[in-house]
């Protein structure tokens, strides 16, 4: 399985958002400079629902500005499952669009510790990636 390398203040944030927020799937984007995943920018989701997300087009608009005003890429989107493992729905795989982004879930549905996992997405084809923590 292909390994990737995040942040642990980034994995932290993203954990801290979902768990903020247990009763929504919360969702967002992390910017990166070159290779290295750098900037967490939470995006409100306009659904404010359980079992589906939608990212606030205004707001997400704004992230990708700010992203490239700060030589920054798209890394990886990431959103939160209150109620399901972290694994992509069909919902999840229908509407990604961005095939060159990471997409992580974090699910609340586990019993003590969080589950974050990391997926490439391309049509119905779902590609898991190990996660390991970077140095800061």
């Amino acid at each position: 399985m292909p390994m990737i390398r995040l942040p642990r203040t980034l994995v932290n944030q993203v954990l801290a958002q979902a768990q903020q927020h247990p009763g929504e799937e919360v969702c967002g984007l992390i910017g990166a400079r070159g290779e290295q995943p750098t900037t967490l920018y939470p995006v409100p989701n306009r659904l404010h629902d359980p079992r589906r997300f939608a990212m606030d087009e205004s707001a997400q608009i704004d992230v990708f500005r700010t992203m490239r005003d700060s030589g920054e890429t798209l890394f990886a989107i990431y959103h939160s499952h209150p109620h399901a493992p972290a694994y992509p729905s069909a919902t999840d795989l229908a509407e990604s669009a961005y095939p060159e982004a990471l997409y992580l879930i974090v699910s609340l549905n586990t019993k003590g510790v969080l589950e974050l996992r990391a997926f490439r997405l391309e049509g119905k084809k779902v590609e898991e990636m190990d996660i390991g923590l970077a140095p800061e």
